[in-house]
């Protein structure tokens, strides 16, 4: 057992985010380091004045997603899911210090006292925080019209229902927090993957109906209908209701008008592609995204990690992917290779790359592997063929139900690696074991979960018990 908004319009919208999240947020974060156990000092976001018109509402949820993007678990810096969980599977080999917390992960021998493992929970729920301060101060407005409420309010039920998600499928049973209320909060229960997914789809489907179809903004970082869709489509995929992934996959890859996949592997990571459902936007104009800045490296050593050579051989042969999305190092000696889906890592005259949180090519994955669940093998040959033949590879062999899926596990590991997705895909289709036992010594079964914060279990029993081997 272990125990071991157009372009100037955007950034303005940032910059009066950040200015006001400088003002409240810190004074809000001071107690909320264990929000459902702390109390919160009176000045905080849900103070009336934020809402007294939609432009510091507006700002208020625009701090909100700079605070998604710099940290936590969609940040796509070192610290975050997309890194770290590449190490603790297959898909990154870590190079770095010993005494780092990535060795942890990459070795499979993560900690309840792991300073990411509480980071990744208190952040989200500081997030979490703020976004239901957001909620009751939309509600309880005065001032805002009622589009405007409605706006927010299905932005703000769609950040609620994804941080959520994220938390119960790296933690297990956690608390589902709808409310700023103190007394509430201290009351609050674990509830289980089932239920949190219950909890998620009811946000989830307010938020849909709430959104439009059309962007606020041109530059897609704002969230839309079809963002609630892409998260939706993700869920039902997550929890075997495949007709429903299906349907919800559909409602996005059917506006044609919207996302287009023009064919080049080149654009796919670029801010303008019409493949990308939601993405968010870097601090400053001429800065890039986090995501290059972590994987990109110019000499070896890498500084931290870099993808594994097992990964970079398992691209089947003549995948344009391998070519356009990775770049190899070399010091004449060695060689290492590095994700290059994101390629501006400085600053530029002005940003070419957002970090993209959502993008087509994942829901065709997900319409392909929920139509062979139903037993549309032809129409599931077809979504997976999209992504194949972009990739410069002939159609799918497998023409069983079994081979489809399979061959769909490997398409999402060679299509969607250093985004997040691998862990989640093993672990749902019930191959972590069966696949990094094998090349990971210190692999356990109980590793599908990550252990609860051993300080948030010391303020409040209510989250106890530990999670399994631990």
């Amino acid at each position: 057992m272990k125990n071991i908004i157009q372009k100037s319009k955007s950034h303005y919208f940032v910059t009066t985010a950040i200015r006001f999240f400088s003002i409240c947020i810190p004074l809000l974060m001071l107690s909320c380091d264990d929000f459902v156990q702390v109390a919160v000092p009176s000045t905080q976001l849900s103070s009336p004045l934020v809402f007294e018109n939609n432009s510091t509402a507006t700002a208020a949820l625009g701090a909100i997603y700079a605070q998604i993007r710099d940290n936590g678990l969609l940040t796509g810096n070192p610290n975050g899911m997309q890194s770290k969980l590449g190490e603790y599977t297959d898909e990154l080999t870590f190079y770095g210090a010993g005494g780092q917390t990535d060795a942890s992960f990459y070795n499979n021998i993560v900690l309840p006292t792991n300073m990411d493992v509480k980071n990744w929970w208190n952040t989200t729920y500081q997030q979490l925080y703020t976004t239901n301060a957001l909620l009751e101060g939309v509600e309880n407005s005065k001032s805002l019209t009622a589009f405007q409420k409605e706006r927010l309010r299905g932005e703000g039920l769609f950040i609620r229902a994804l941080l959520h998600f994220h938390l119960t499928n790296l933690y297990g049973a956690i608390p589902y927090v709808k409310t700023t209320d103190y007394i509430a909060n201290t009351k609050i229960g674990k509830m289980g993957t089932t239920k949190v997914y219950e909890n998620v789809e009811v946000d989830l489907l307010e938020s849909e109906a709430l959104l439009d179809v059309e962007y606020i903004s041109s530059e897609r970082i704002r969230p839309n209908k079809a963002t609630v869709q892409a998260l939706l489509a993700r869920l039902y995929l997550y929890s075997g209701r495949w007709g429903e992934a299906a349907n919800s996959a559909s409602a996005v890859l059917n506006n044609s008008l919207l996302y287009v996949d023009d064919g080049n592997l080149e654009t796919v990571f670029l801010k303008g592609n019409l493949g990308n459902i939601w993405q968010l936007l870097p601090d400053t104009d001429g800065r890039n995204t986090l995501e290059a800045e972590t994987h990109v490296f110019l000499q070896g050593p890498p500084p931290v990690s870099a993808l594994s050579v097992d990964f970079v051989n398992s691209f089947e042969a003549g995948d344009l992917r391998k070519t356009h999305w990775i770049k190899e190092v070399t010091n004449g000696t060695d060689v290492w290779y590095h994700a290059y889906k994101y390629k501006a890592y400085n600053n530029s005259q002005g940003s070419v790359e957002y970090s993209i949180v959502f993008r087509t090519a994942e829901l065709y994955l997900i319409r392909a592997e929920a139509r062979a669940q139903q037993g549309e093998l032809i129409a599931a040959q077809e979504d997976l063929n999209k992504i194949r033949n972009k990739a410069g590879l002939s159609n799918t062999s497998a023409s069983t139900k079994e081979q489809i899926i399979s061959a769909i596990v490997k398409e999402r590991k060679s299509e969607l690696f250093t985004e997040g997705h691998r862990f989640f895909d093993l672990k749902r289709n019930m191959l972590l074991d069966e696949i990094l036992a094998p090349t990971k010594p210190g692999w356990d079964t109980n590793d599908q979960l990550l252990p609860l914060p051993e300080t948030e279990l010391l303020l409040n029993p209510n989250l106890k018990p530990q999670n399994n081997g631990y």
